[in-house]
């Protein structure tokens, strides 16, 4: 293999926004990226949007699948977290929600001792990654991001219930245009696809569809599908058909899939190259180590997972963990593969009519089911194809009573996190079109779930490598629910999506398989229903038996949102920092991360685009130490 100027270790999401970016720049630069997972270009199951499930079924071939450690606080379940395993890493398999973080994440960051990491420089990032045809985003970035549907034929009932329902079961609160746009007025609200909601005091309440000023009508919102698809051709906008692919032109960018990268190798502390072991099937030797040279740079972009193993197997993390496995240690960085976060989740399903819209069939269904659905998409990029049926959102603070509810195991947690900074919310709530889960019993139905999930965990993980073997499963931990105050978030926010669910007009009953199992005589106990309940319906009554039935379905359900990150983190080397805020991982030269292993604090959205914020930074700190100019 012929020497690289910048190699990077993974080819992700971030991976391939900053060889994207610094190639673009200058063509003459030798970039090689060594993935571990196959190509995603023009793969059906990448560039169809509803096809995302897909890539769940199809084993290993687009995700590593993590198995995480028994854990006491899950009732000795072990826990499997996906990452993404192809040429554009979770940009090409995740559910292409578009929401972005809060102002205070990224203050949060800069304050943790990284200049140029606050919100007032990411913020022009952030929008520098995307087109997206709302005031206050981006106008001409590579990623498209689906603002306005051109045809409104396809619009999905469950969005516009769950906002009537809120409207009018919570007048507290109302709505704004857009939630995504950073500023203040846009905070704690209600929104088609992509709203943070809740009481404060320094913003005005509001709902929000994301098209122009409130109206009467904004309860029955015209489609408004925000996500990461292009609205022009209904195809996934993700970052390696938009940053690598559109460069087959430049035989400077050398893509090698099913690669695995094993370490870094130094010369003394410099970096200055990478073994790797091919797996692909056209080599023969599948167990030959390769070592590949970078002239200028060695870049780590694996991920929350894949890059601390790397560094932990080049000698790079505490003593204790590399010595268990005989490696030499080669800087002593003891916050390598910790810090894990993530976003706790759950779906719960409810019954819906025989003749609801949803995802159902293209989740679930046959392939022929799904060819009537993908020949509408093929005309115009349009259809339920273009979809992820998740069109509304809410990201939500406390009100008294809420708070009241969440009781003294939330408590603490309220008074020194949430409390000071209305800007954060605790949970996300919202809609899916569709059965997401994994029971035979709800085919050929039709139901809706609701998603809910932990915005700032309290519970924080681990992980590191439990032998040399670079195919060897990792040792995870990921924290989940070890803290009381995640499971308290948790048991009130069943019981608050439930009660919007009862209220919407497509409900029939709670689909009591995938719902916690109540004692026989409870009052909250499921059951199958002729229709909604009316608004000013009381509220159904939890004993203390209850609660724990919802605990036990938590601890035995709670899962990942796909949005792991934090495990070399940026901050100070003397507070468990593995990179400074050049990215360079402390103790060695030539070496830095630039992917969400850095993030050092857990961020209030759905991860891409922090992703994308990330590879947009890295590009440039790069590109200024390389002397490059034009990214």
């Amino acid at each position: 293999m012929a020497d690289a100027d910048v190699i990077f270790a993974g080819g992700g999401t971030t991976a391939c926004v900053v060889a994207g970016r610094l190639a673009a720049a200058d063509p003459s630069l030798k970039i090689l990226i060594i993935e571990a997972g196959k190509h995603s270009q023009d793969v059906k199951t990448h560039v169809q949007p509803a096809r995302f499930l897909a890539n769940l079924k199809s084993g290993g071939d687009s995700f590593t699948f993590h198995v995480a450690q028994p854990s006491n606080a899950l009732d000795g379940r072990q826990c499997i977290v996906p990452a993404g395993k192809v040429v554009g890493g979770g940009s090409c398999v995740n559910f292409m929600m578009y929401t972005r973080c809060s102002e205070s994440d990224m203050d949060a960051w800069e304050k943790l001792g990284n200049p140029g990491w606050g919100s007032k420089d990411l913020i022009p990032l952030a929008n520098k990654a995307e087109t997206c045809n709302l005031a206050n985003h981006g106008t001409s970035g590579p990623i498209q991001i689906t603002a306005v549907s051109k045809t409104d034929d396809m619009q999905l009932g469950v969005t516009k219930q769950f906002l009537a329902v809120a409207a009018a079961r919570d007048p507290e609160r109302g709505m704004v245009p857009d939630a995504n746009d950073f500023s203040p007025s846009s905070v704690n609200k209600y929104s088609v696809r992509g709203f943070r909601f809740g009481p404060d005091t320094k913003a005005k309440q509001g709902y929000s569809r994301g098209l122009g000023a409130p109206t009467p009508c904004s309860l029955v919102p015209s489609l408004n599908r925000r996500r990461y698809v292009d609205p022009q051709t209904g195809k996934r906008s993700d970052t390696a058909h938009h940053y690598i692919y559109n460069q087959s032109h430049n035989k400077n960018i050398q893509v090698l899939t099913q690669c695995r990268v094993k370490r870094v190798i130094f010369d003394g502390d410099r970096a200055v190259g990478v073994e790797y072991i091919s797996h692909h099937p056209d080599v023969e030797d599948q167990q030959a180590t390769v070592t590949v040279k970078a002239t200028k740079l060695v870049v780590l972009s694996s991920g929350a997972f894949g890059s601390p193993a790397i560094l932990e197997r080049s000698g790079i993390g505490a003593k204790n963990i590399l010595a268990a496995h005989g490696i030499p240690q080669l800087v002593d960085l003891p916050g390598v593969g910790e810090n894990y976060n993530d976003h706790n989740l759950l779906m719960t399903p409810y019954h819906a009519p025989a003749d609801e819209i949803t995802m159902s069939e293209l989740f679930h269904g046959s392939e022929d089911a799904l060819k009537l659905h993908e020949d509408r998409w093929l005309q115009d990029g349009q259809g339920l194809m273009a979809h992820n049926g998740i069109e509304a959102a809410i990201k939500i603070r406390p009100n008294a009573k809420d708070l009241e509810l969440l009781g003294a195991q939330f408590h603490r947690r309220w008074e020194s996190f949430f409390k000071s900074k209305p800007d954060k919310p605790i949970m996300c709530f919202g809609p899916m079109a569709g059965y997401t889960g994994g029971n035979p019993e709800a085919r050929g139905h039709e139901h809706f779930g609701m998603v809910y999930y932990v915005q700032y965990p309290a519970s924080i993980g681990r992980v590191h490598i439990q032998s040399i073997d670079s195919y060897a499963p990792l040792a995870f931990e990921p924290g989940y629910l070890e803290e009381p105050e995640d499971v308290a978030l948790l048991r009130w926010s069943y019981k608050w999506t439930r009660e919007v669910a009862r209220r919407m007009e497509s409900y029939r009953g709670e689909f009591a398989a995938d719902h916690p199992q109540f004692p026989p005589s409870s009052a909250a106990s499921c059951k199958i229903a002729d229709g909604p309940v009316p608004i000013s319906a009381s509220e159904l009554e939890y004993t203390s038996e209850d609660d724990a039935a919802i605990d036990k379905f938590h601890k035995a359900r709670v899962g990942t949102a796909w949005h792991s990150l934090g495990t070399c983190a940026m901050k100070p080397r003397a507070d468990g920092g593995v990179v400074d805020s050049l990215l360079s991982v402390y103790g060695v030269k030539g070496l830095k991360i630039t992917d969400l292993s850095i993030v050092p604090t857990n961020v209030s959205t759905n991860t891409y685009s922090t992703a994308l914020m990330i590879g947009e930074k890295a590009a440039l700190i790069i590109a200024e130490e390389l002397g490059i100019s034009g990214v």
